[in-house]
């Protein structure tokens, strides 16, 4: 949990009443010396509301705020593939961007090989297709990624005029010598090492799969 969450407390709450309900009761049942069965039945209600009170404290644990920085992309959301594309290259093409979109911060993402837009999806940007600008061209070069933290701090920001133009992080991911894989996230620094690899690893299996088709 966030040490910045105004809520921190809030998401506690159960837990400590929960922990609590359990403790008075302990203590209760120890300073009892005869037990009844209407006492026995009070207790066994109160161990189960203590226990649902600290599940649902944890659950509200895995519940993460939303980050003071995410801004809402501007644009339309959309799913656009080439329509030249054999439809093996079209299912692994779809699959691999749901797969960014649902698992990682990425809101909108283009896919360009061999001087083609092959696919744009998620938020959209105005211009339909990707004219590579100098950072772009430089991964096509070097086929090494470029992971621009926070897209307002570059002035090279103009060339990504494909995705939103709110955007605020972007990783350029090579596919393999083939292309390009662009991410467009809508929260700064929001990309983790981990999630770096896994892009790495998604864009090498559509690097294969575009090998002899595009």
């Amino acid at each position: 949990m966030s040490k910045s969450d105004p809520n921190r407390v809030l998401r506690l709450l159960p837990i400590f009443a929960g922990a609590l309900a359990g403790i008075l009761l302990l203590i209760n049942r120890l300073l009892t010396v005869q037990l009844t069965d209407s006492q026995a039945r009070s207790d066994a209600l109160g161990i189960i509301e203590g226990a649902v009170l600290i599940l649902v404290g944890l659950i509200w644990q895995q519940i993460q705020p939303r980050s003071p920085d995410a801004v809402t992309l501007i644009g339309q959301e959309g799913f656009e593939l080439a329509q030249h594309l054999p439809s093996e290259v079209k299912t692994e093409l779809a699959w691999a961007s749901h797969l960014l979109l649902t698992n990682t911060v990425t809101r909108s993402l283009v896919v360009y090989a061999q001087g083609q837009t092959l696919l744009r999806r998620g938020i959209l940007g105005q211009n339909s297709q990707v004219k590579p600008g100098a950072i772009v061209q430089r991964v096509l070069d070097t086929q090494k990624s470029i992971y621009l933290v926070n897209l307002n701090l570059y002035p090279g920001k103009i060339e990504f005029d494909y995705l939103p133009e709110n955007t605020q992080g972007v990783i350029c991911q090579p596919i393999g010598d083939r292309g390009v894989l662009i991410l467009g996230a809508n929260v700064p620094r929001s990309y983790t090492k981990q999630d770096e690899k896994w892009i790495e690893g998604i864009a090498d299996k559509l690097a294969e799969t575009l090998k002899n088709q595009v």
